[in-house]
Parts: C-alpha cells; sequence; structure tokens
C-alpha cells in the first residue's frame, strides 16, 4: 500500500498576510513582519537545541503564538510608540513577550520565566531581533520578581499566558503593577464560577476586575479570553507570598470553602 503524502498547510492563516490582519485588526509595517518572520525561524533553531514550543510551524505560530499574543492589546497597539514598560510572566519561549516587543516598538520589556535554558534562548532571540535595548530577561521565579524594588509598583502593563489559576496569576501581576497599570490575564474560556473564584483574590490584593474581552481565533482554534485589571490601593506587602506558596495556597481558596 501507497504512503500517503503529507501535503504542506496551505491555509490563508499559515503565514503572515491580510487575513491574519484583518482578523487581528491590526497590520505590521514592514520591519515588524520582517521580525515576526525572523522570530518564526529563530524559534525553529533555538527548538532544535532547546525544548522551548511545539507551536512553530504555519497555524501553530501565526494564529496561536502571534494573533493569540496581540489580540488582547488593541488599546495599546493604537498607541504602539507610547513609552511603557511591560512584563511577561512565565515566558516560556517568549510569548507572548516577544510578540508584543515586536508590536509596540515603545515598550520596554521583561520578561520572566524560571527555566534557564529558556530565558538564554529567549534572551539570545531578543538580541537576534535587534531588540536587546530595550528587553531584558530575568531567570527566576515571579514571587521574588514581585518582591524586588526594581520591579514592584513599577509597570504599566504585566501580563502572563498559559502560566496558572486566574487567582493565582492574580497574586504574580497585580504587585508588579504601577498605580494606573494594568494586568491582562490570558485565559480560555471564561465563566461565571471562574470570576467568582477570582473575586476573594482580587480583594485581598486591592484591585479589581476593569474589563474581559472576548475573541474567537480562527481555524478552530478556540475561544480566548483577556481580564485586564487594576490596582485600587498599593498591594499589600505580604503579596505575592513566598515562592510556591500562591500555587499551593490560591488567594481566595478558604471563600471558596465557605461557600461549598
Amino acid at each position: 500500500m501507497e504512503g500517503k503524502s503529507v501535503m504542506p498547510e496551505s491555509t490563508p492563516f499559515a503565514a503572515p498576510g491580510p487575513e491574519l490582519w484583518s482578523r487581528l485588526g491590526w497590520s505590521p509595517d514592514s520591519v515588524q513582519c520582517e521580525q515576526l518572520i525572523a522570530l518564526q525561524k529563530l524559534l525553529r533553531e533555538w527548538n532544535s537545541r532547546v525544548n522551548l514550543t511545539r507551536l512553530i510551524e504555519g497555524e501553530d505560530f501565526w494564529i496561536t503564538q502571534v494573533m493569540d499574543s496581540l489580540w488582547p492589546l488593541k488599546h495599546e497597539l493604537d498607541t504602539a510608540d507610547k513609552p511603557r514598560r511591560c512584563i511577561d510572566v512565565g515566558t516560556g519561549g517568549g510569548f507572548p513577550g516577544l510578540a508584543v516587543a515586536i508590536a509596540l516598538p515603545g515598550a520596554e520589556m521583561t520578561l520572566v520565566d524560571s527555566v534557564g535554558r529558556k530565558t538564554a534562548a529567549v534572551e539570545a532571540m531578543a538580541r537576534s531581533l535587534g531588540m536587546a535595548e530595550r528587553v531584558s530577561v530575568r531567570t527566576e521565579r515571579v514571587e521574588r520578581t514581585g518582591q524586588d524594588p526594581s520591579c514592584r509598583a513599577s509597570f504599566d502593563l504585566a501580563m502572563a499566558r498559559a502560566v496558572a489559576s486566574a487567582p493565582v496569576v492574580a497574586e504574580y501581576l497585580v504587585p508588579l503593577l504601577n498605580a494606573e497599570g494594568q494586568a491582562l490575564l490570558y485565559r480560555g474560556r471564561w465563566q461565571q464560577e471562574d470570576q467568582l473564584d477570582l473575586a476573594p483574590a482580587l480583594a485581598m490584593l486591592k484591585a479589581r476586575r476593569v474589563d474581559v474581552e472576548r475573541c474567537e481565533l480562527p481555524a478552530d482554534r478556540g475561544p480566548r479570553t483577556v481580564i485586564r485589571l487594576k490596582p485600587d490601593k498599593p498591594t499589600p506587602k505580604i503579596y505575592p507570598r513566598a515562592v510556591g506558596i500562591p500555587g499551593k495556597q490560591p488567594l481566595g481558596a478558604q471563600a471558596d470553602d465557605n461557600r461549598s
């Protein structure tokens, strides 16, 4: 029996083009497009040495990496050259942070991950993309980042994608925000029970939800939600708690127990 030949992916979303940018509601200029194409090539090269991600080719890269990183930033993309300090927590293979750094040329980006082989690859990719002066990489647990005076209450935008449950991510991100900053929690589906889980954590962090936006990724890549948070008052000094505690004892878990 003859083996089946595998045809290359040729959908409108498997490469950068008008269909992708139309769905995103933003178009890169020629330099940004070249940087995104170069990022895919760099990711491919580094992934052969360091296991960063399986989402590298075709729609996996252009939808699930690039579009999924950028669609929550509709407000920021309208003022892309505006100076702002941004931080990506749990950046892994560099997403959403590197895509955001390309799309927001006025931003200074800090990328945080606790896995040294990943941060070394991400730092090298940023350097190859010509962004070393405004992209810095920290190899540490974010609980330490949030208690570092050089980072605490310093950022205009803090984001995390596919890191942990919403109450845990809120504890990671909110302490990093300046008084006018916003945290972006990248989620999949978002339901009423998710908000009930998050609400007591926000009360403890002296923060509030300011917006919930939803998107359906093309090519059946599924629903996405971004939750925007903003501090009402300075975050209590005890947050984030010591390394490992937020994940083991999420804020508000006791309130959940009391509801049951």
